[in-house]
């Protein structure tokens, strides 16, 4: 397909406000193609090429079409400011040719903002690194995207599950394949021959020709795959190693391998069923795979132009070059955070200056603290741990940071007022403790089966937990019940048109009711039919009834029903906050809640409820969001749907083996004390929810008389929120700043706590602003230039620069003794209390009195 023409600097006459560029009222001033792209948030191509289809569009159409945009996005948050407003303004005037001059000037800007909006994607963000054209005669699944693809699915699964302990982990993301794969695709189209088979009547080469975005981005969806965890790791670690349950038939190679193949076909199934809700629409943007598509860009696309910058630059520098320059800096930088001056990465110079003061390591402190530190990291790994700052929407990153301040205050106000007895634990932490406040022994209550023993359970103690995982807690109860009525009151429309569209597909086959640009070009490419996706759950389903009843789990395969029963449940609901947000929501704590309500006291029984219940939704929005890049790129549909299938039973298989050597080979690993990392704190706070909510039992914790059960309050507050912030957000304006106020979002930051804390939230901020409101608002062409291949280059220097600091120093013993690499001591280095028990004393109920 040919390039589409580009025009700028076009004079365009038309009418515009003398206020704020971004707002609705009238217009009387000339603007040329600079003026009414500053006043679209676009950039003067996207204006020039939105003029030349506007006129196209008679005025009726011109209206209905603003009509449609109007009932899809008017809930929307990622829209453009005014644009809602100026379309309804559109709607209702008169045809131009019975109004005044001003009138059709009016008209004619509203044709070009309507044509932008449905010619190309409504988002700025999308625009910037998406291109609204396809060519269809590229070839995509060829012999050396194939070869390539696979090898980087086993190193993605391979370093992925390896630094997947590690604190903070370290992965190979698909902005680190698109690196590395680029050169292996150029040496392959320059060396390779031009020799190959016909089948089906396609002919298939080692060399078909330039190596293209669509091989490329094929071999990132593959290697993405990869980095896809079987969710059954956490299950096994904490059932084989002797740290926690030691049960040893869990290290059966079989065993692990049915239930990782399991949940990630299930997860597969339930994306490819669920794509008409998650992948076509068009408010569906999925921000973190921009970042993938923006480097693909640049490493394609060999044109290159001039943009405008802060103080009055021209910046034509290459994007490829850009990149090279970043990844260059952060390559080398990441060395000083990570190995040779560690105490850069945790910057905990508050606690250092007096390190035995409880309160102030309490409150400043990064590793056993809350993190209120105002300079807590120099480490981009950690700045982007919760948030990246470059990727997410600033909305998104604000009231993210709310929520995880107002969580700190709660957790404050209950530590110093001894709430919960949490004043005799630390103060941010996810072990669990014994009425004594020593760390809490799970054999002591279970039997040889691990099953709860109720006359050792009265004998011992009950769970108690800190007051940051309380916190946390109350807000993941809050968030499930928020982000379902959220869903409900802002999307229920979208989720009824997919139903409507997933009911006709499965009827007459019939092409997709979504018709933004998108879809409309991957209508040229046959679409994968639903009863490929129904096999693909059946036989997972089979996987894990086989891994249940093949092995002494005691457990009911009942428990793999139940669990994709919840996933079915919660798929579309936080489908649509992570696609539109770029944030999961994560109901592992409401899979933990209701296995454990099911089936008290049988930890495992829980673990699998939770694996099939939630892990596999948490993988299905994983795979959705590589739908999503595949849309974007527009590679054919039933190539994507081969390539997921077979990466994803190559990714359990590697993930599975790298797991069996963590277990045997690392030593100390789980342990605090690691040194080289390796603390577990995912698989610390999977065992702490097993033994809670499985071996403990919900009841007994959060049912009558049990010791927090206050918290389910938490359910009925979280479901009302978003419908006081739906009828308050309708009183004022759409670009008023209460009208930014997500409500999931903002209970979501609640359940950043415990280990981790404010400090991994906090830094994000600056570098948010000024990419996403001061660059993206002032500098829209540079920022849409460079804003995510910065992003990728930062995170791809990292992720290679952590593999070489682990296996090449590292793993072979080589460390640098100096203060900067022990830097803590005090309440930093170990785990203080603000009260004390002596002797015998304990807190809580009477021995031998527990619920």
């Amino acid at each position: 397909m040919g390039q589409l023409t580009e025009k700028t600097g076009d004079a365009i006459e038309t009418v515009t406000n003398t206020g704020p560029t971004d707002q609705s009222e009238p217009i009387d001033l000339k603007l040329d193609g600079d003026e009414i792209a500053k006043l679209l948030s676009a950039t003067v191509d996207e204006i020039a090429l939105a003029q030349e289809t506007s006129q196209n569009l008679s005025v009726e159409e011109a209206r209905e079409l603003a009509v449609h945009l109007i009932a899809g996005h008017v809930h929307d948050p990622n829209f453009p400011h005014g644009a809602i407003e100026r379309l309804e303004a559109f709607v209702k005037t008169e045809d131009a040719a019975k109004g005044s001059e001003k009138s059709e000037r009016d008209v004619q800007l509203a044709k070009i903002e309507v044509a932008l909006l449905t010619s190309n994607s409504p988002y700025a963000e999308v625009r910037a690194v998406v291109e609204p054209m396809d060519d269809t005669d590229l070839p995509c699944g060829t012999i050396r995207a194939w070869v390539i693809g696979l090898g980087f699915v086993v190193l993605a699964a391979f370093v992925t599950q390896l630094f997947s302990l590690r604190q903070p982990s370290i992965s190979i993301g698909a902005s680190v394949v698109q690196l590395l794969a680029f050169p292996l695709g150029k040496a392959a189209e320059r060396f390779l021959p031009d020799v190959g088979f016909t089948l089906f009547g396609v002919r298939h080469s080692l060399n078909p020709g330039k190596f293209n975005r669509k091989e490329h981005m094929l071999i990132s969806i593959m290697a993405s795959v990869g980095t896809t965890l079987p969710s059954s790791r956490n299950i096994i670690y904490v059932q084989w190693m002797e740290k926690y349950f030691n049960q040893p038939y869990a290290g059966s190679f079989a065993y692990q391998i049915l239930l990782a193949l399991s949940t990630n076909l299930m997860g597969f199934g339930l994306a490819g069923l669920c794509r008409r809700f998650l992948v076509y629409p068009s408010y569906c943007i999925y921000p973190r795979s921009l970042v993938t598509i923006a480097l693909n860009s640049s490493l394609h696309n060999e044109e290159n132009h001039s943009v405008f910058g802060p103080f009055r630059k021209i910046f034509n520098i290459s994007r490829f070059r850009f990149f090279t320059y970043a990844f260059c800096i952060m390559f080398v930088y990441f060395w000083f955070p990570d190995y040779i001056f560690q105490a850069l990465s945790v910057f905990n110079w508050l606690a250092w200056i007096a390190p035995n003061n409880f309160q102030l390591t309490a409150i400043t402190g990064i590793k056993k603290g809350l993190g209120f530190n105002p300079v807590p990291t120099f480490d981009w790994n950690v700045i982007t741990h919760t948030l990246d700052p470059l990727v997410v929407p600033f909305h998104v990153t604000i009231n993210t940071f709310f929520g995880v301040l107002l969580g700190g205050i709660v957790i404050i106000g209950m530590y110093w007022t001894n709430a919960f007895h949490t004043a005799y634990l630390p103060i941010n932490s996810n072990s669990m403790y014994t009425h004594y406040g020593k760390a809490y022994n799970v054999s002591k209550i279970i039997d040889s089966h691990g099953w709860l023993d109720e006359a050792k359970y009265q004998a011992y103690s009950p769970v108690y937990l800190a007051a940051s995982s309380l916190t946390m807690y109350y807000f993941f109860f809050a968030l499930y019940a928020t982000t379902l009525s959220y869903a409900y009151l802002y999307h229920r429309h979208d989720i009824a048109l997919g139903f409507r569209s997933l009911y006709k597909s499965i009827r007459t086959n019939a092409p997709s009711d979504f018709q933004d640009v998108h879809s409309r070009l991957m209508s040229a490419y046959r679409e994968v039919p639903e009863w490929w996706y129904l096999i693909l759950n059946i036989v997972s389903i089979g996987l894990g009834v086989a891994a249940v009843a093949g092995w002494p789990t005691y457990t009911s395969v009942g428990v793999v029903f139940f669990g994709i029963f919840l996933a079915v449940v919660f798929t579309i609901p936080t489908g649509i906050i992570r696609a539109t947000t770029g944030m999961e929501v994560e109901f592992n704590v409401l899979a933990e809640f209701l296995g454990g309500a099911w089936q008290p006291g049988n930890a495992l029984a829980m673990n699998f409820f939770k694996c099939f219940g939630y892990v596999t939704t948490a993988h299905a929005l994983d795979f959705a969001n590589d739908l999503k890049l595949a849309h974007y790129v527009k590679i054919p549909q039933r190539q994507t749907f081969a390539a997921q299938i077979v990466a994803v039973v190559v990714s359990a298989l590697v993930c599975t083996g790298v797991m069996n050597f963590q277990i045997t080979k690392i030593p100390d690993l789980c342990e605090t004390y690691q040194k080289d990392r390796f603390t577990c704190p995912g698989v610390n706070t999977y065992f702490t929810a097993a033994v809670l909510f499985g071996s403990v039992g919900a009841r007994k914790v959060f049912g009558t008389g049990g010791q927090y059960t206050t918290l389910l309050s938490a359910f009925p507050v979280g479901f009302a929120l978003p419908f006081v912030f739906y009828y308050l957000q309708k009183r004022v304006r759409r670009d008023h700043w209460f009208s930014k106020v997500h409500p999931v979002m903002l209970v979501a930051g609640g359940i950043h706590w415990s280990p981790y804390n404010i400090a991994y939230v906090w830094p994000a901020l600056l570098p948010a602003y000024i990419s996403m409101r001061y660059l993206r608002t002032r500098y829209l062409p540079l920022w849409s230039k460079y804003n995510y291949v910065l992003s990728a280059a930062f995170s791809t220097a990292i992720a290679l620069a952590a593999i070489i600091i682990f296996f090449a120093v590292s793993y072979n013993r080589y460390e640098i003794n100096w203060w900067g690499n022990d830097a803590e001591s005090g309440c930093e280095a170990q785990s203080c209390t603000r009260l004390k028990l002596s002797g015998k004393d304990y807190f809580g109920p009477p021995v031998g009195t527990y619920a």
